[in-house]
């Protein structure tokens, strides 16, 4: 079993950088691929960024460029840095673990953990 805790989301303005985390408790995230969705008031969860346990990453054409997910050596924790942020960012940030396979990715449905999110507002 593996908990996820999303932290670092916030106000920011447009322009600005942000860097949301995510760690895991109860295991390593070794053994998954992780990835980062979000969700906007009244739209669908949507892919964000994903990082294999190969560390290959793969992006949503619309962050492709100004967000990095990243994860640290010891497979504890994955990270999204978010640069040059716009209002069109603004949404719940979800970190989630699972095994999909690679023309599955960015499909939510493959994920097998997913943390309580973490809000990120974008002022104009």
């Amino acid at each position: 079993q593996v908990q996820l805790v999303e932290s670092g989301g916030g106000l920011v303005q447009a322009g600005d950088s942000l860097r949301l985390s995510c760690a895991a408790s109860g295991s390593t995230l070794r053994d998954y691929d992780m990835a980062w969705f979000r969700q906007a008031p009244g739209k669908e969860r949507e892919f964000v960024a994903a990082i294999r346990r190969t560390s290959t990453t793969h992006y949503a054409d619309s962050v492709k460029g100004r967000f990095t997910i990243s994860r640290d050596r010891a497979k504890i924790t994955v990270s999204l840095q978010m640069d040059t942020v716009v209002p069109e960012d603004t949404a719940v940030y979800y970190c989630a673990a699972g095994r999909p396979i690679l023309s599955a990715i960015r499909d939510s449905q493959m994920y097998y953990y997913w943390g309580q999110g973490t809000q990120v507002t974008v002022s104009s």
